[in-house]
């Protein structure tokens, strides 16, 4: 009888563990939809900074450096605002 209850238990747990995986995957797609369709807004947002990072060229040799962090601080900046707008998102979603 021990062995009969310990394979209806493990059939049930590999039902159970289907039953969370088909949901958790639906959710998971779900999740990816909407960031995609936030992704392309948040590429042409990262494509105008990109357009004002080529005047580092231009610049005398003594400020291109302050030029270059100066971009790159930009660039972080703006990647940490579509991180936190993905999280509220993703909180908003749940």
């Amino acid at each position: 009888m021990h062995i009969k209850h310990l394979i209806i238990f493990a059939i049930a747990g590999i039902v159970i563990l289907l039953g969370f995986n088909t949901i958790n995957g639906s959710q998971h797609a779900k999740n990816r939809e909407a960031l995609t369709a936030n992704g392309q807004v948040e590429q042409t947002d990262i494509n105008a900074v990109e357009s004002n990072g080529s005047d580092i060229a231009s610049k005398p040799l003594g400020q291109q450096p302050k030029a270059v962090i100066d971009k790159a601080t930009t660039q972080i900046a703006q990647a940490e605002q579509v991180n936190q707008q993905r999280t509220e998102q993703m909180a908003d979603t749940q």
